[in-house]
């Protein structure tokens, strides 16, 4: 069952606050591989010029995930979760994340589209400080397969 196309343009509440940490950036640094201790060393960070250490440009994914799922989980939309398959992310950056920041994120579907018998959904996230400053915007696009004859 193809997506719903009518959900182009929807945008969904805000996520909470979410609370960016020393502990929440160490993990997901160690995770991916990211060694630079500008993800883990205070001082180092900020003899950089950072308030505090900073995410690895990817973190931003954690929190862009939590939003778009009101977007996944709309049941206007009809996509079917069994059925998706990553298809691309990208991220805009205004300024770094830092242990210390509180932001939320809201998602709009940007695109929803028919391909060979697949439905593809392009979801843009902004992230922003609790005050309404830009810090990063998400792209992403998901494929939601089409039946086993597709």
């Amino acid at each position: 069952m193809p997506v719903n196309p009518e959900v182009e343009g929807r945008t969904y509440p805000a996520i909470p606050t979410y609370s960016v940490s020393r502990t929440k950036i160490a993990e997901f640094a160690a995770a991916v591989g990211a060694n630079d201790p500008v993800h883990t060393d205070v001082e180092h960070a900020r003899s950089l010029g950072y308030a505090d250490v900073v995410a690895p440009p990817t973190f931003a994914v954690i929190i862009a995930q939590q939003a778009e799922g009101a977007a996944i989980t709309d049941p206007d939309a009809g996509i079917d979760f069994s059925r998706l398959v990553h298809g691309e992310e990208s991220f805009t950056h205004h300024r770094p994340l830092v242990a210390g920041d509180e932001v939320t994120a809201a998602t709009t579907v940007d695109r929803v589209r028919s391909a060979g018998g697949h439905s593809m959904v392009t979801l843009k996230t902004a992230i922003t400080t609790v005050d309404g400053a830009a810090v990063c915007d998400v792209n992403c696009v998901v494929v939601i397969r089409g039946g086993d004859d597709a």
